[in-house]
């Protein structure tokens, strides 16, 4: 198991926990882009307790992921601690508590960011949590509720109070959602109020934003969320920016060869059926911004065989480079 360091340690770059989107092969194309460490997608207490397939798979890792967390969702301190029983035998590098989420489903069973709303039965989760596992324990927040309930610093502060070993500052409420900016500033007044270290999320698009983060809010390490949708080659643009000012793009021509090393990943892991099912969604992420999007995604969603992916992929790219031709766009 790696220590706490390897995930959060000064200048690391995480790949948040996504729900739909990090699965194994995604987790494994960003780790090979230097992503410092991962996350799956959140799984309910309640689902893993009772055995659901679909919890239950959500839990599966491969060895080359690590490090690796395991966030998981509930409001019920007794079944979280014995969802972390479950979980401490997959031998996770980190658990993760989620406060975060605030997608009507999660929250409207008290889970997720609504947790924010009873800061007092999120210590009790916390503390539960931690007394069953030998895990080291992380908690992903928001800035609170709604903007007339701010209180991350109150949280965090119990938060490591509780065990807690990490925390993670989303700089949004929940009523936000995704909406407006994501404050830095009060993921700064979080680092300063406590000794464990804290993670920034929130508005991490560009490879940028990661050194704008750290300087922002002094902040151990940083979480990229919907920076890294069909784009797991951030993580190394954003190393290289850190260390010297500037980064390598990543042109159609370049990242189409991911494209299709991220679906041959998707089906050894689905088969071909349905990972090329699975995959629509990442295709629809990879192709943003080329010409002709739109008619493309309309063959997008007839595809089912990596032969067509392949030859979708190949001339659209083309089609492409014509068009940049064309227009005497530099580098066409």
């Amino acid at each position: 198991m790696m220590a706490v360091g390897d995930f959060t340690g000064a200048g690391k770059i995480l790949l948040a926990p996504l729900a739909g989107v990090s699965d194994s092969p995604f987790r494994r194309m960003c780790r090979d882009f230097g992503a410092d460490a991962v996350y799956t997608e959140m799984v309910s207490s309640e689902g893993l307790t009772r055995r659901n397939v679909g919890s239950v798979e959500l839990t599966r890792f491969d060895e080359r992921e690590r490090p690796i967390g395991i966030q998981v969702f509930g409001k019920r301190p007794a079944r979280m601690a014995e969802a972390a029983g479950i979980l401490e035998a997959l031998e996770p590098d980190i658990l993760d508590i989620n406060a975060c989420c605030p997608a009507r489903r999660v929250v409207s069973k008290g889970g997720g960011a609504a947790l924010l709303k009873t800061p007092d039965l999120l210590r009790e989760i916390i503390t539960e949590v931690v007394r069953a596992t030998g895990l080291p324990v992380s908690v992903k927040i928001r800035i609170g509720w709604d903007e007339d309930s701010i209180n991350a610093v109150d949280v965090a502060r119990m938060a490591e109070d509780s065990g807690a070993v990490a925390v993670t500052v989303h700089g949004r409420t929940a009523k936000q959602g995704f909406r407006g900016r994501s404050d830095w500033s009060l993921v700064a007044e979080v680092k300063r109020a406590v000794g464990i270290p804290v993670i920034l999320t929130g508005d991490v698009m560009r490879p940028e934003d990661v050194k704008r983060g750290i300087d922002a809010t002094g902040c151990d390490a940083v979480m990229i969320a919907r920076g890294s949708f069909g784009r797991p080659w951030i993580f190394e643009q954003a190393r290289e920016y850190i260390e010297r000012g500037t980064y390598a793009e990543f042109p159609p021509e370049k990242w189409v060869g991911v494209a299709l090393r991220h679906l041959d990943l998707m089906i050894e892991t689905f088969g071909e059926r349905m990972g090329v099912l699975r995959f629509r969604k990442h295709l629809l992420w990879y192709t943003k911004g080329l010409y002709r999007v739109v008619a493309l995604r309309w063959h997008m969603a007839r595809l089912h065989t990596r032969a067509e992916v392949a030859a979708l992929l190949e001339r659209a790219v083309s089609e492409n480079a014509d068009r940049r031709r064309n227009r005497g766009e530099k580098g066409a």
